[in-house]
């Protein structure tokens, strides 16, 4: 009897998945994996079903999007541009929310790739993460540093960061704080710090970062910020990372007796259209949400097709000035 793909499979004590994608060298495996599929391949003299390979290299017309949430209102912005603008350009999308965990992400890359996507377009925090580094996987990534040779899509971050920065301190502020991410992980947003840092020295006034981890909870976060108005009670302005982060402030400020504009500034983050919605006061940086996913897309395709592309591409950002922004 002639063998089939699940005999390979059980002679090398893996799924029929991982021959599948051994024989048609797609996705990340290691090399102990493919030297133990072709031996069984060769031990049991299997010969793959030509019409079937055919099948599997065929474009499936889907895209996978790994990001962290779509709770929070920039993700969901920018998740619902790329479906609609995906859609349009005749693919399918399958959506996965990392939450920051790696060992999750790595799970839903493994699933998206027994689904046989066409490419990914990311915007998580994690590195490193194997799958990434294959080069039959066409990925793309928005505002995150994947891994050297992914390109990675972004608003402009420094000029944000100076423009938030010069805001507060043209508005009369001194005493200037920052929140932002660790440090050490690699992400264009980091530079609205160097950004934030550079303007204040420039204006001869001394920069302070709060460093707040992404994967603390809501009420952990409430209380840095009352400890972070206890510790500098000479704060005048606050440039928050994001828009998030600037509505909470703002709800703690309020809770400590401080009024905004009048006690205190705050510039934010992102300026999705829910934030300028329900908070048309808070004045924030403006990410061209639209023109990023446009961008990624763009990217995406060119990657697919085999095409050149950039490592980076940097897209402009402005000022939407609300309220908060100027003291009265």
């Amino acid at each position: 009897m002639r063998p089939k793909l699940e005999d390979v499979a059980k002679e090398a004590n893996v799924s029929k998945t991982t021959v599948s994608r051994v024989l048609n060298n797609r996705g990340y495996l290691s090399q102990e994996t493919i030297k133990k599929v072709n031996e069984a391949i060769k031990k049991l003299n299997y010969q793959p079903n030509v019409v079937a390979r055919q099948l599997f290299n065929k474009k499936t017309n889907i895209i996978g999007l790994i990001f962290p949430t779509v709770a929070n209102p920039f993700f969901g912005e920018l998740i619902e541009a790329l479906e609609q603008k995906l859609y349009a350009a005749g693919y399918k999308v399958l959506i996965g929310s990392s939450m920051n965990n790696p060992q999750k992400e790595a799970d839903f890359l493994n699933q998206l790739l027994s689904e046989q996507v066409d490419g990914l377009i990311v915007g998580t925090h994690n590195q490193g993460i194997q799958e990434y580094r294959s080069e039959n996987l066409p990925v793309v990534s928005i505002d995150r540093v994947m891994n050297k040779d992914i390109p990675v899509i972004e608003s402009d971050n420094y000029a944000g960061g100076v423009l938030a920065t010069k805001r507060l301190i043209e508005s009369g502020a001194k005493n200037i704080l920052h929140t932002n991410g660790p440090i050490k992980l690699e992400t264009p947003a980091k530079r609205r710090r160097e950004a934030y840092e550079d303007t204040m020295r420039e204006f001869g006034l001394e920069p302070q970062t709060i460093v707040l981890d992404f994967n603390i909870s809501y009420l952990e976060k409430r209380e840095i910020f009352e400890k972070m108005f206890t510790d500098y009670p000479e704060v005048e302005g606050i440039f928050a990372s994001n828009d998030i982060d600037a509505a909470l402030i703002l709800q703690v400020a309020k809770k400590l007796g401080k009024n905004v504009p009048k006690d205190l500034l705050v510039v934010g983050y992102d300026g999705t259209k829910m934030t300028r919605s329900i908070l048309p006061e808070l004045t924030t940086i403006v990410q061209p949400i639209n023109e990023i996913a446009e961008t990624a897309i763009q990217v995406l395709q060119q990657r697919i097709n085999k095409e050149m592309t950039e490592d980076e591409y940097i897209l402009p950002v402005s000022l939407y000035k609300g309220e908060t922004g100027s003291f009265e």
